[in-house]
C-alpha cells in the first residue's frame, strides 16, 4: 500500500492539525472571556452611573434636609466624577452616605408621605441592586478569565497577546435597609 514514510508523515501532520485546533480553540476561548469581562464592566459602570444620578435626583428633590441633601449630592458627585485609581473608594463613599441616609430611623415612610417620594425610593432601590448584581457579574468573569489565563498553555504560548489581568472591582455595595 503506503510507504511507512508517508504513513508516518500523515500521522505527525494530522497531529499538528489537532493541537493548532486546540491551541486556536484555546484563544477563541480566551478571547471570549476577555469580551465578557469588558462587557461587564461597561455593565458595571452604567449601573455605577444610574445609581450616583438617581442619588443626585433624591439629593436635589427637596425632599431631604439641607445637610442630608449636601452629604448624598458630595458622595454622588464625586462616585461620578472619580478617577480610575479612586473610583472604588468613592463608590463605596456614596455606599455608605446612602446607607447613612435611607437607614434613619423612619426616613422612608416620611419620604413616601411626601410627593414622589416612593418613586424615588423606589428608583433608588432598583439601582442599588443593580450595581450588586452588576459588579457580582463583572467579578464572575474577572475570574474566569484569570483562572483561563494561569493555565499552563495559555502562559507557555502566549495566547493573551498584549490584554492586561482583568482586576477585580471591589466595593462596599451593600444596599440601605428598606
Amino acid at each position: 500500500m503506503f510507504p511507512g514514510w508517508i504513513i508516518d508523515a500523515l500521522f505527525w501532520i494530522a497531529l499538528l492539525f489537532l493541537v493548532g485546533v486546540y491551541v486556536s480553540w484555546r484563544a477563541t476561548r480566551l478571547d471570549r472571556l476577555h469580551v465578557r469581562v469588558e462587557t461587564a464592566r461597561a455593565a458595571l459602570d452604567a449601573a455605577l452611573v444610574r445609581r450616583a444620578a438617581v442619588a443626585l435626583e433624591l439629593a436635589a428633590s427637596r425632599l431631604l434636609d439641607p445637610a442630608t441633601s449636601l452629604v448624598l449630592a458630595t458622595a454622588a458627585h464625586e462616585a461620578r466624577t472619580a478617577d480610575a485609581d479612586g473610583r472604588e473608594f468613592a463608590e463605596s463613599d456614596l455606599s455608605r452616605a446612602l446607607r447613612a441616609v435611607v437607614d434613619q430611623p423612619e426616613f422612608a415612610a416620611t419620604l413616601e408621605d411626601r410627593g414622589d417620594g416612593k418613586a424615588v425610593l423606589d428608583e433608588l432601590a432598583a439601582a442599588a441592586a443593580k450595581v450588586v448584581y452588576a459588579r457580582n457579574f463583572y467579578n464572575d468573569a474577572v475570574a474566569a478569565a484569570r483562572t483561563a489565563r494561569s493555565k499552563l498553555l495559555i502562559r507557555v504560548l502566549p495566547l493573551a497577546g498584549k490584554a492586561p489581568l482583568p482586576d477585580f472591582f471591589e466595593i462596599d455595595d451593600d444596599p440601605p435597609k428598606w
